[in-house]
């Protein structure tokens, strides 16, 4: 693999190989910006984000770690390995207690994914909306969210999706406002207000 620069940078960018990059790849390529994510064999690089975007992830970390059974952890920003050539980083996943393995790990298989969460950002709209939730339902992921600001009020909104294991796609199981309350991957009673992002 080789660098070619830029016409008018000093900095090189690595070239990808004919067939994409691989999961191995993002692990192992110098230099890369921090959050970046593998879809389709191509680096995806995270634009500035928003503050609703951070305060959303602490919102819900928050309210999961409140009662999470400890045979699963909430972990935020950490690249999931779903084949080869896709290692997206959901915003926030819960995963089995025993793939945390130790402090220095930087990826989780999606076998050990209960939920994947998804905070829309508009550089990532797309993504999120559609090529990600597909990923995550075809590497057999039960569980997503898609958060997102709605109405003119600019209010939190999360949408709830569970998996048809025969379809192999998502299903859209509740749309919450003010209260997020599900009983999957394990029961989850969360304040979303403005005013609970607010007090953050």
């Amino acid at each position: 693999m080789t660098a070619e620069p830029i016409a008018g940078h000093s900095s090189r960018w690595p070239v990808p190989p004919q067939d994409g990059y691989t999961v191995d790849d993002l692990f192992t390529l110098p230099d890369l910006p921090p959050h970046t994510e593998l879809i389709d064999g191509s680096l995806v690089f995270v634009s500035p984000q928003r503050r609703f975007h951070a305060k959303m992830i602490d919102l819900l970390m928050n309210g999961l770690r409140g009662t999470i059974p400890g045979s699963l952890k909430a972990e935020r920003e950490m690249t999931v390995v779903l084949d080869r050539r896709n290692g997206p980083e959901p915003d926030v996943s819960v995963v089995r207690a025993a793939a945390a393995t130790d402090l220095e790990q930087t990826r989780f298989q999606a076998a050990d994914v209960l939920l994947a969460v998804e905070v829309v950002s508009p550089d990532s709209e797309a993504r999120d909306r559609d090529a990600k939730p597909q990923k995550y339902a075809g590497a057999g992921i039960p569980n997503f969210w898609l958060v997102e600001l709605a109405g003119t009020d600019q209010h939190p909104v999360v949408r709830v999706y569970e998996l048809d294991p025969v379809s192999k796609t998502y299903a859209l199981t509740g749309i919450h406002h003010d209260r997020l309350k599900t009983g999957v991957p394990f029961p989850i009673d969360i304040d979303i207000t403005p005013d609970a992002l607010n007090q953050l």
